[in-house]
């Protein structure tokens, strides 16, 4: 009886810990979202923001614009391209079995940046884009996802033969790096306004992102989320092993055609608004692990969520320089936030692995 007593009070001390820190996640992750629109490059009044959102207007017209036009899509964007990015690194990270894994890692970023070059270098110069509108933001973001699809897709060929996971590591390293090749071969041969738009757009930014961009960027990630929440099982089963998960009744070609697509579609919308940012897709699935102490992507997938949010929200806080009449390039903060976590992560392994 006392035993009994004692397991169902450890589970209700757990169950509250668990509230305690997704409470405390969201909380965070909503400070960092209205802090993202107080701050910024230009100084203004608390007053004047609240008038802006509450009344519909300011005593400066510009402070409106300024809120409305330009740090509201820039903070919504850091929020969904936490999301997103966080997302399809996990999902890369279960499928291949690697912890390394990401879309900025095996290249599928740098497939997308492909498309985006094609698009923006290429087919822009024919000056056809001034008379699609609204279409060519669709252009570009069907261009990112058919260039980070088509990286998977020779990933997921070479992962039929190749088991070692770091040589598939490798490999899709090196496919990063002959669509680079691909993209300064383009760049070489474009004229200098393009090129400089395109260097800008590689440097990673959230302020270039716009209410009309929003318009695609916003139902492109919730419907790659969607597809990836419905993957949850799918998941779950492929991390223990394909196996298990056939003898499961899992049907592993359409699961790897549903976490590709959703992979390349995340990762490809927001390298297109965006540029490839780094390391939020590698980092935040690790966080999540350590913070929720579980394997269910049940779990995972909205725990990786929120702290990518918070995590690019607080990056995007930092670039800005608030106060300051200049901005540091997205990448850069993202970089010096991911950089020591994926050190630690080898360091972990290496060190499990020498112990055993």
């Amino acid at each position: 009886m006392t035993i009994h007593f004692l397991t169902q009070h450890n589970k209700l001390i757990s169950g509250y810990k668990k509230i305690i820190v997704w409470v405390s996640l969201f909380i965070l992750l909503v400070i960092l979202f209205i802090a993202d629109i107080f701050l910024g490059s230009v100084k203004i009044p608390v007053s004047e923001v609240l008038n802006t959102f509450f009344s519909g207007n300011s005593e400066y017209p510009e402070y409106s614009t300024i809120v409305l036009q330009f740090r509201l899509p820039k903070a919504l964007t850091a929020l969904f391209a936490g999301f997103a990015l966080s997302v399809s690194g996990l999902q890369m990270q279960t499928i291949f079995k690697n912890p390394l894994a990401g879309p900025y890692v095996l290249g599928i970023s740098s497939g997308a940046s492909l498309g985006v070059a094609i698009v923006v270098l290429g087919v822009s110069t024919l000056g056809v884009f001034n008379y699609l509108g609204v279409l060519s933001n669709w252009i570009i973001v069907l261009a990112a996802w058919l260039g980070s699809g088509l990286i998977l897709l020779l990933i997921f060929a070479v992962s039929t033969r190749v088991k070692d996971i770091m040589t598939i590591l490798i490999l899709g390293i090196m496919f990063g790096s002959a669509t680079t090749a691909v993209v300064g071969i383009l760049q070489y041969f474009s004229n200098e306004t393009m090129l400089k738009a395109f260097i800008i757009w590689t440097m990673g930014s959230l302020g270039g992102v716009t209410i009309s961009h929003l318009y695609v960027l916003i139902p492109s990630i919730l419907l790659g989320l969607f597809i990836s929440f419905i993957s949850v099982k799918m998941l779950n089963a492929l991390l223990l092993g394909e196996n298990y998960a056939k003898s499961m009744g899992l049907n592993i070609k359409l699961s790897r055609f549903l976490i590709f697509f959703s992979t390349s579609m995340l990762a490809g919308t927001i390298t297109a608004f965006c540029g490839p940012i780094g390391f939020i897709g590698i980092a935040v699935p690790h966080l999540a692990r350590m913070v929720f102490k579980t394997a269910n992507h049940s779990v995972l997938l909205p725990g990786s969520m929120i702290i990518g949010g918070i995590i690019l929200l607080f990056s995007d806080i930092v670039s800005q320089l608030p106060g300051k009449e200049s901005s540091l390039p997205i990448n850069s903060i993202t970089a010096l936030v991911g950089i020591p976590i994926v050190i630690w992560i080898i360091i972990r392994k290496q060190k499990f692995s020498t112990n055993s």
